[in-house]
């Protein structure tokens, strides 16, 4: 290879592939910079029901007010779980590097939200940049990182090469990449693969998905486990929820962190069931723009409804007394988990990939998922040799199967049981990857 390359036609093939991933980016780059005047009427129109899209736009575009942290960790946590996921990995750190200062960006409000919990004083926080030459190179002018943690998926092929420009080294920690997105990931190697290439190290959540990343050009991969297993859920949150669960009579079916399209399958199949003797059907939506609309579905359907929103610490007697709730609420799920009986695995009855199942098994809750896990496909795998969950076909046999197990008390107890075993199974990702990046740090 070597010698092939020394010659005139390695020199040419070379050059031409350079030029290629050169023009390919240079298309990329004027695509989103045609389209940016509708990226930023989305996040404004976004920030209709959530507010926090529309706080410092500015900062998208690469115009920075925050004061940066000298010699600072950044660490990028796009949403809600990869910030939940970010957090065990900086306390990890943190136990070796008490004065490690942090820059953490996101790209959504539940994430950035959430982060605030996270920072401590000498830290930042800021949104992501939008992914156009100048925007990121703006942002590493701005913050100078140490090092930079992409969480989970999150590479954009201008910030790494702006990155590479500004000599900071950067990692892809609890990195995953599901079958599907490898083969997308192929369609668009000339764009991609370079910037996976450009990664320093990529510390992988599984054997399979460091297969897919080195396929796809990253060059130092470790597996290191999956840090959504050691995420700990709020005792507080859990207490209150069995406290909710207590003053019912009548056991909780969840429909957790649900997708567009499964409220409706859930309600059809609900339709189906003897109205006497019902459980209470709680509902907890992915994205807080939904809460209305799934609210009115579960109205149309016929279902009397209490909302989160609506009461305080506790359900009245109105919502003790309705067909379904609504979670409408964010950070909760750890409540919502301990006041049901049995969850329904959003996201996994439409072709969505599925959502986080470890957070279920970590508040001891039985987990009945659909066809489609393909984003946690080890954890699904690995929670149903241990017992903890139950897979079906579709919605119709997921309502009919949760609803059975809510009348096997033992087997539900047990199941429960077997949960909480598989969720501590598998801890010690966070140590992992932190022995893993603290060389990266200053002293």
């Amino acid at each position: 290879m070597g010698h092939l390359a020394s010659g005139p036609q390695g020199r040419a093939r070379v050059s031409k592939a350079g030029f290629s991933r050169w023009f390919v980016r240079d298309l990329y780059s004027d695509v989103l910079w045609v389209l940016k005047p509708f990226y930023v009427l989305r996040l404004w129109w976004r920030g209709r029901a959530e507010p926090l899209y529309r706080h410092a736009i500015g900062e998208r575009l690469g115009r920075y007010d925050v004061v940066p942290a000298p010699g600072a960790l950044w660490v990028h946590a796009v949403s809600l779980g990869e910030t939940r996921a970010a957090a065990a990995l900086i306390d990890a750190l943190r136990r070796q590097r008490p004065n490690l200062r942090l820059l953490l960006t996101h790209s959504t409000a539940t994430g950035r939200e959430a982060g605030q919990a996270l920072l401590r004083e000498g830290d930042a926080q800021a949104w992501l940049p939008y992914d156009t030459p100048g925007v990121v190179q703006r942002f590493f002018a701005q913050f100078k990182p140490v090092v930079g943690v992409l969480m989970e998926t999150e590479i954009w092929p201008n910030l790494m090469h702006a990155a590479q420009a500004a000599g900071v080294p950067m990692v892809l920690a609890n990195a995953r990449l599901s079958v599907k997105s490898h083969r997308k990931g192929q369609r668009l190697a000339t764009l991609m693969h370079p910037a996976v290439a450009s990664l320093r190290l990529v510390l992988a959540q599984t054997e399979d998905d460091a297969g897919r990343l080195r396929d796809s050009g990253a060059a130092e991969v470790v597996v290191c486990g999956n840090l959504k297993f050691d995420m700990t859920p709020d005792e507080a949150l859990l207490t209150r929820g069995r406290a909710w669960r207590a003053q019912l009579a009548r056991p909780v079916l969840l429909a957790a962190v649900t997708r567009e399209g499964e409220e409706v399958m859930l309600l059809a199949a609900w339709a189906t069931l003897p109205t006497e003797g019902r459980p209470v059907l709680l509902i907890v939506p992915r994205h807080p723009q939904r809460f209305d609309e799934v609210a009115g579905l579960v109205q149309s359907a016929g279902l009397s409804l209490a909302r989160r929103s609506q009461w305080g610490e506790s359900p009245d007697e109105a919502a003790c007394a309705a067909d379904a709730w609504l979670g409408d609420s964010m950070g909760e799920m750890p409540l919502y988990y301990a006041a049901a009986d049995v969850a329904l695995l959003g996201g996994s009855f439409a072709p969505l990939g599925g959502q986080n199942l470890i957070e279920a098994a970590a508040c001891a809750c039985p987990v009945v998922m659909g066809p489609h896990t393909f984003n946690f496909a080890e954890a699904a795998t690995l929670s149903l040799a241990a017992g903890a969950s139950l897979r079906v076909t579709d919605m119709a046999e997921g309502v009919a199967r949760a609803v059975a197990l809510l009348q096997q008390a033992d087997e539900r107890e047990a199941c429960s049981r077997r949960a909480v075993a598989f969720a501590e199974q598998h801890r010690g990702a966070a140590e992992r990857m932190a022995q893993h990046l603290v060389p990266w740090l200053p002293a």
